[in-house]
């Protein structure tokens, strides 16, 4: 009998936890710098000095902020496979996927405050080189760190255990916006140059940098990864009889047709759920600040709602998959999404002013969307992964979870350049929702004709909050 040890998954969660923590402070304020650097060198003056005149010049620079936004990612694009096939053929004392987490979490944590540190002195090319150095060494780290779970952990219980790294990771996102209710972008970026603070912009990132450091030390000091790659020998193998693919793996021979199709199809559809999902993670701060003239720490509360959603659907995947399968519960997950999304086309500003500086109540109607949208990704990320990795054996799984990153980061470098002059040749922030729910609902559609059912034999997943339990029957 398998059998999912909880502790110690929730431990390799710790690593997922900085990632989020660092992704979500990095996409909450990276972008929203870069358009007020870039309308001071363009226009000469700030972005709240343009919303307030010229408000149509900030979408201008969007096209510009989203190529910096990719060029980052275009990036991850080599080293993320790079990084993976490393670790596959690394071995060390301490393991084959712990040396890059370590270098890859201290690089990465002493560079990421400078980031706000040179925007406040208006050095672009100081912010920049800052962020292409975070993003460079968080690939050494996070390949490796996702691809620990799926080396210690059978291919029928992948799923479940990815339910609990995932709620471990939001909880690091929850942690950073937290800090940015508390620190507001808003109160920063809206201000005349002699009036801005450089702690409120610089305290979110350091925080992150230390705990970031603090959950690397965690996962280092608990997870022997030889000690338990040898103890998990037996259940490893027996995870492989089990595996829920159409044609056993055998590695002195040419990945099969069919399994080959199924991959090809689950990055293909994934591809376009991230040009979706990305587009609106990049956007959304300076969708609110200025488009719905809304405070910024309501983007927070936005991350929050959508938070505590993913948790609930992460939490109930392994039933719904238990039931209908991984294809059908991803497939419920991106038209639960497109839903949302198709619900957000018909948000407005509310023109009811409320803040000190002209600003506008925040719309109701969005929390919901974002409930809605958490929910459904949840029951999408949930399983995916395990599907990737579920077509590899265990010596090349650092080679497969950096496909499954390669074709996240594609995504990520495409959608924001793309996005941005959308916005340029359209002129409205409102080009956002349909952008992605039309990528969303074409991922549903390429996933569900494409990617066949397969369940995995005799080990059911987890019902309900079950997936937080110990034992598989």
């Amino acid at each position: 009998m398998l059998k999912l040890n909880r502790k110690r998954t929730c431990l390799i969660g710790f690593a997922f936890f900085g990632i989020l923590l660092l992704w979500q402070v990095y996409d909450s304020w990276c972008p929203t710098f870069l358009t007020d650097i870039f309308a001071r060198r363009m226009y000469g003056i700030s972005s709240a000095a343009l919303k307030a005149g010229d408000p149509a010049k900030i979408l201008n620079v969007q096209w510009i902020v989203g190529i910096i936004m990719a060029c980052d990612n275009l990036a991850a694009l080599i080293l993320l496979p790079l990084f993976g096939n490393l670790s596959d053929k690394t071995h060390t004392s301490i393991g084959k996927r712990m040396p890059f987490i370590i270098i890859g979490t201290l690089v990465s944590a002493i560079a990421f405050p400078f980031i706000p540190l040179f925007f406040h002195e208006n050095n672009i090319a100081g912010m920049v080189a800052m962020m292409a150095i975070v993003l460079i060494f968080m690939m050494m780290y996070r390949n490796p760190a996702v691809a620990l779970m799926p080396d210690i952990t059978p291919k029928p219980l992948r799923a479940r255990a990815n339910g609990i790294i995932n709620i471990m990771g939001y909880l690091g996102g929850a942690f950073a916006t937290v800090l940015g209710i508390f620190l507001k972008l808003s109160d920063y970026i809206n201000v005349e140059d002699q009036a801005r603070k450089l702690w409120i912009i610089e305290i979110p990132f350091i925080i992150a940098s230390l705990l970031m450091v603090v959950s690397a030390l965690v996962l280092f000091l608990t997870i022997k990864e030889n000690k338990i790659e040898e103890e998990m020998k037996d259940e490893m193998e027996e995870g492989e009889r089990l595996a829920a693919i159409e044609t056993p793996i055998d590695d002195d021979k040419p990945m099969s047709k069919a399994n080959k199709r199924m991959l090809l199809a689950i990055l293909g559809a994934e591809f376009l759920w991230f040009m979706a999902d990305n587009a609106i993670g990049t956007y959304i701060g300076n969708y609110v600040i200025y488009y719905l003239n809304s405070v910024s720490s309501a983007t927070m509360l936005l991350t929050i709602i959508g938070g505590a959603a993913s948790v609930i659907g992460f939490a109930t995947a392994g039933s719904i998959a238990d039931r209908i399968g991984r294809k059908w519960t991803i497939s419920s997950g991106l038209l639960i999404t497109f839903a949302a999304l198709v619900i957000m086309c018909f948000v407005a500003p509310t023109h009811n002013v409320v803040g000190s500086n002209g600003e506008y109540s925040f719309p109701v109607l969005l929390y919901g969307v974002w409930a809605i949208k958490g929910f459904g990704m949840a029951l999408v990320h949930n399983c995916s992964f395990p599907m990737v990795v579920e077509l590899c054996s265990s010596k090349k799984i650092g080679k497969f979870t950096g496909y499954y990153y390669t074709s996240s980061m594609a995504a990520q470098t495409i959608t924001p350049v793309l996005l941005g002059l959308v916005f340029d040749l359209t002129g409205a922030w409102r080009a956002l929702p349909v952008y992605a729910s039309s990528l969303m609902v074409l991922s549903c559609l390429v996933f569900t004709f494409l990617v066949k059912n397969i369940k995995a034999n005799k080990v059911a997943n987890a019902k309900g909050l079950e997936a937080l339990g110990e034992s598989e029957d």
